[in-house]
């Protein structure tokens, strides 16, 4: 049964009587079959003064004039869902949607192409079909879609997803407050060693105050051995500044790396935001690989800061949902093994060639002091500013400057889109360096990125010459180092065990660095990937190179997948490899299966086994069963069995994942080295956000989120998601929403009380970036109820429309024998019916239900009309 209560509906839900459904069928053939209909009264009824006045729908008027949520779609294509007012037009023309010239401007249409609606008030209701010549509207009653359709030369030329400015909500004012707490507790048997305990907290607070977004990122660690200790990471006021299609921002941030390398600063920064084009015109997001060789966690590092943290399974894993803290910038992954051994690799993280539309202007101004988390760099002023600005024939035209007391560098650039030859974009980079000796050297860095995919052969080539330097050659980040070599130690990083990847030297100069990255489609026989990179410095022979290889196919129910990875740092004496194979088997048709169809889409289960063997012989097997469970889905647990053939021990672990509606919970178990090494770790991540209507839990934010408002629809799942569902008033938080670009946000009906009716089940927003967007839901917490009316003693009369006193919006037609059918009426109430114009075609319906009635199925009852 549909449980949404349309705006105004001729039906209302929920258990309708078949006649009045025949009466609209009827009314609605009898419309569609000819222009003008007449309605004889006693084909209804044998009195014809029992039938209500029907000249609205001889008329063809299949609605009442009144508030509407509707789908309205422009040239077939759903533009907005919202409420639009009917009024009658003339007695004549009779009943039609209200469009202003601002609603119509806001849709799509090119207003401004005609002269006829600059004339017009903006609010007024305008004639469309009498100002655009064949256009047209039309209201499917049935469907509630407003269908508007002009010529295409009357709509405005915008790229693929492009979604107006005139949408775009800046949100509520709020409290967020976003936290993941993370704990191990190591348990060791060996006499010579102490249990280990580590703890991480991270907190993302923030502010929003109208278009501005106050924001802090801080964390909390302790380890065994170490006092706790408070990060402040970063803290910054942002907001978006749409006339200029860009981003101020005031506080800590990161230049973007499209330019020159990326740097973290403090200061003031007013730059493009990407997010503000259609998705046809936006870049990528970096996806970061590796092989894990047991239960290891995964830290990735950015500019000294942790920007993400996991924990992952043994085997080959892909990181794809980086939060991205700037545009470019290397990423260091570091891998702890189970053992406590941690291997560690560098991750390119470039743009593809720098290339613009036509007319397209891309900027970025930064004033601000260099920030550093690296106890052997200074933090000095600088100041850095870029363009770029797509020319005629493909062509791109870029450059910058930056400027600090000991550095100054100047780059220009161009790109050409080479149409199916791809993309090239070649850039030349002067620089003047004081370093920490006091020595000065100039030196200049070319850089040479082409970019291509073969669409007929499923490949996507991309190569990055990605520059060459001279012996002169340092960047901003060189100047801030306080010594010429040493170990880069971050805040609260053990001194003891420097790693390679740390390491720096300045007397070595970057020389050269190239990246390819390949990746293949290959049809029903699976995909590869390839990916490398090499670092050659100024006089040493010594280098960094990253080389990885994948492919995955699917043969029937099994996936499998094997992976290669190579890693070596300057410095390292010996390269890290790693080879894995892995494969994954679903279970379902070998366990029970619920017999409720929602609850078979949710739950799964499936078996995976991953090998995997290093350049010294070692090799690790491990074999897991993971299974989801719940209606919904959101309770999984993972049992694995592995060996290690360094040591010959056993290891194991097991997990259960809870992702509840104000939380999502992690607890696991794991064993190595025979038992000798125990661990149990445990996650708890959510949201609180306090608001103009109260506070609501949640589960983890995202940069931008939506906030479900829906009284009276409690405990009611949310569409497309996994656990998430409305807390007792109502409420919920729909996280990670999109920014710039339209959100569907939905309420799961089936899920819905019996005694609750939606008037919308769908609520369409287009948040801005950082923004909690209200997305409201008029439920309706009430009675089902059929009455059988009656006024004098007589049946009313055949037509009639009744309204719930207060609520304009919940309505029912009386039918042939007087019955009339109501959903979600309160405990007590008036109704009132009309039957016509005149005074005396009116009287009142008064009620008053138990408790047992509100929560029947449906109420059956006799009501006096006066």
């Amino acid at each position: 049964m549909y449980r949404t209560h349309r705006q105004h509906s001729l039906l209302s839900s929920g258990g309708v009587p078949s006649f009045i459904g025949g009466l609209v069928v009827f009314v609605s053939a009898a419309f569609n079959a000819q222009a003008e209909t007449c309605f004889d009264p006693a084909f209804f009824k044998d009195d014809p003064s029992m039938v209500a006045d029907l000249s609205r729908f001889e008329k063809g008027q299949k609605i009442t004039p009144g508030v509407y949520r509707v789908d309205i779609v422009l040239n077939q294509t759903i533009v907005d869902t919202r409420n639009v007012n009917f009024v009658e037009i003339t007695p004549e023309k009779g009943i039609a949607a209200c469009l202003t010239t601002e609603s119509l401007d806001a849709m799509g249409v090119n207003t401004d192409a005609f002269p006829a609606f600059k004339q017009l008030d903006k609010q007024a209701c305008v004639p469309l079909a009498e100002i655009i010549p064949d256009a047209s509207v039309t209201f499917n009653v049935n469907k509630l879609r407003l269908e508007i359709s002009v010529p295409q030369i009357a709509i405005k030329s915008n790229a693929r997803g492009y979604v107006p400015p005139e949408r775009w909500d800046e949100g509520i004012n709020a409290l967020l407050l976003g936290y993941s707490f993370s704990g191990a507790n190591s348990i060791h048997s060996s006499a010579d060693s102490d249990s280990g305990d580590s703890y991480f907290l991270n907190l993302n607070s923030g502010v929003n105050l109208g278009p501005w977004r106050l924001r802090n990122n801080s964390t909390w660690s302790r380890s065994s051995g170490q006092t706790a200790e408070w990060k402040n990471l970063s803290s910054y006021l942002q907001r978006a500044v749409i006339p200029l299609k860009g981003e101020l921002t005031v506080g800590d941030d990161y230049t973007a790396g499209d330019f020159f390398d990326s740097v973290s600063f403090r200061g003031v920064q007013l730059a493009s935001d990407d997010n503000m084009l259609p998705d046809s015109l936006k870049g990528f997001a970096p996806v970061v690989r590796g092989i894990a060789k047991s239960n290891a966690q995964i830290t990735i590092k950015q500019n000294g800061y942790t920007i993400y943290q996991t924990y992952v399974s043994p085997g080959a894993f892909e990181i794809s949902d980086l939060y991205s803290t700037s545009s470019s910038g290397d990423l260091l992954v570091e891998i702890k093994e189970a053992d406590g051994s941690v291997n560690s690799y560098s991750v390119p993280f470039s743009s593809v060639p720098l290339l613009q539309r036509q007319g397209r202007i891309k900027y970025a101004v930064t004033l601000a002091k260099y920030r550093t988390n690296s106890n052997e760099q200074q933090e000095s002023k600088f100041a850095q500013a870029t363009l770029q600005w797509g020319g005629p024939w493909g062509t791109t035209w870029y450059g910058g400057g930056q400027y600090a007391e000991y550095y100054r560098a100047a780059m220009f650039g161009l790109g050409f889109n080479l149409g199916d030859f791809g993309a090239i974009s070649f850039d030349v980079t002067q620089a003047k360096s004081t370093l920490a000796d006091q020595s000065e050297h100039k030196g200049q860095s070319y850089r040479f990125l082409y970019a291509k995919t073969l669409n007929q052969l499923g490949t996507n080539f991309q190569l990055m010459g990605y520059r060459y330097s001279t012996s002169g050659f340092y960047t901003l980040s060189d100047t801030m180092y306080k010594h010429m070599d040493g170990y880069e130690f971050n805040d609260g990083d053990d001194e003891d065990t420097p790693m390679w990847s740390r390491y720096y030297n300045l007397f070595y100069t970057k020389r050269g660095k190239l990246q390819v990255n390949i990746s293949q489609q290959l049809g029903e026989y699976g995909s590869f990937y390839l990916s490398g990179s090499q670092q050659t410095y100024w006089h040493t022979d010594q280098q960094d190179r990253l080389l990885q290889f994948g492919y995955n196919t699917q043969i029937k129910d099994l996936s499998l997948g094997v992976s290669w990875n190579y890693s070596k740092s300057r410095g390292q004496p010996d390269a890290d490899q790693v080879f894995a194979l892995n494969f994954s088997l679903p279970l379902n048709l070998l366990l029970p299966r619920s017999n409720d169809s929602y609850t078979r889409k949710k739950n799964y289960a499936w078996m995976t086994s991953n090998t995997s063997i290093d350049n010294e012989g070692h090799i690790t097997q491990n074999l897991g069963l993971t299974e989801t469970l719940l209606d919904d889905g959101n309770l999984s647990y993972s049992v694995q069995q592995g060996y290690n053939s360094e040591g010959k021990t056993a290891n194991g672990s097991a997990s259960m994942d809870y992702k509840g509606a104000f939380a999502d919970a992690r607890v696991g178990y794991n064993y190595s080295d025979n038992g000798s090494q125990q661990q149990l770790n445990y996650a708890l991540s959510g949201s609180l956000v306090a608001h103009s209507q109260g506070i609501t839990l949640g589960q983890s934010l995202g940069e931008t989120n939506v906030l479900i408002a829906a009284p009276g629809a409690e405990n009611t799942r949310v569409a497309n998601s996994t656990g998430l569902k409305t807390d007792w008033r109502g409420y919920t938080v729909v996280p990670y929403a999109t920014s710039y670009r339209e959100n569907r946000i939905a309420l799961d009906a089936a899920s819905l009380k019996r005694n609750v009716d939606l008037e919308n089940a769908v609520v369409n927003v287009v948040p801005t970036k950082g923004a909690l967007v209200l997305a409201e839901f008029n439920a309706h917490a009430g009675a089902r109820v059929l009455m059988k009316t009656s006024k004098q003693g007589i049946p009313l009369r055949f037509g009639a429309i009744a309204t719930l006193d207060g609520i304009q919006t919940n309505s029912g037609i009386i039918d042939d024998d007087g019955s009339l059918y109501m959903s979600g009426l309160p405990a007590q109430g008036a109704i009132t019916v009309r039957w016509g114009e005149a005074p005396d075609q009116i009287c009142h319906i008064s009620y008053q239900l138990t408790e047992q009635q509100i929560n029947s199925a449906i109420t059956r009852m006799d009501a006096i009309c006066r």
